[in-house]
């Protein structure tokens, strides 16, 4: 009986670990960025790709100090041990990935995760980094709180409208965006 509990225990623990992989510590103007790790089980290598970006290196973090050979090409990062090494259960920095021609949104895709046997890993991902142009100018008129990089778009003059960068101007008469111009004098 207790064989058949460990045993139940044991496929049960297999069935709802899980592998969560995420982006961390996104670095634009160096073009670096780590992919962690929340994982009940121990990885044995894994391949996955990134959107939004070149891929141009990728080192460190739990692959390179247990011994993974890490290999990448521009959209693709692959890591596994010649010597059979693993990535112990828990959380930390997977690797660190460097990169150029970010276009505003980097996702985690095609994600394989596999054991130290080589069997696929139950593997959820995290949310993209996603950056949203605006006006980062607390001057401006038209600043935008939400917005994580300036666009260029600040303008700094309302028009006698009240838009903000408009272009409505008074006519003769005095009305905003009127079109008098006779009897003004």
């Amino acid at each position: 009986m207790i064989n058949l509990i460990t045993y139940l225990l044991i496929s049960l623990s297999s069935i709802f670990a899980a592998v969560n992989l995420s982006l961390g510590d996104v670095d634009l103007d160096s073009g670096t960025l780590s992919v962690l790790i929340d994982s009940d089980e121990v990885v044995g290598g894994f391949q996955f790709d990134l959107t939004g970006v070149e891929v141009t290196g990728a080192s460190g973090g739990l692959a390179a100090s247990n011994g993974f050979t890490l290999s990448n090409s521009t959209s693709t990062v692959l890591a596994f041990s010649f010597t059979g090494g693993t990535i112990p259960s828990g959380q930390g920095t997977l690797v660190d990935v460097s990169f150029t021609g970010f276009n505003n949104e980097i996702c985690l895709a095609e994600v394989v995760m596999s054991s130290a046997a080589g069997s696929a890993l139950t593997t959820n991902l995290g949310d993209c980094y996603t950056q949203t142009g605006g006006c980062t100018d607390t001057s401006a008129c038209n600043f935008d709180s939400t917005a994580s990089f300036d666009d260029g778009s600040c303008a700094y003059i309302e028009d006698c409208a009240g838009e903000c960068g408009g272009s409505a101007v008074e006519d003769c008469a005095g009305e905003c965006g009127g079109s008098a111009v006779e009897d003004c004098a």
